[in-house]
């Protein structure tokens, strides 16, 4: 089991990689409808999004849209890689 990335095993932090590494690419996602997704409160989610960017997996944007804060969230390509790794040795393990 040590193949398994104890910063995306946490059940919200696979969730939350999960949900970004199903977009394409370049694509990113709102915080407000990633936290909606995953019924979350918005501190849950930010603790979460903190040690997944802290690893280097996902990027976080903060933008004014009118004079409205807007944060986005996207997977990054070591993210992505890792997610990847991980979902690979959870098969292992179930032997898939």
């Amino acid at each position: 089991m040590s193949d398994l990335d104890p910063s995306i095993h946490q059940p919200v932090r696979l969730q939350v990689m999960a949900a970004l590494t199903a977009l394409p690419d370049d694509a990113q996602m709102e915080f407000v409808a990633l936290r909606k997704m995953l019924e979350l409160t918005d501190g849950n989610l930010s603790v979460h999004l903190r040690k997944l960017e802290q690893e280097g997996y996902v990027r976080v944007e903060k933008v004014f849209v009118g004079r409205k804060p807007r944060t986005f969230i996207a997977a990054t390509p070591e993210g992505r890689k890792a997610f990847d790794d991980h979902v690979q040795s959870l098969k292992r393990i179930i032997g898939e």
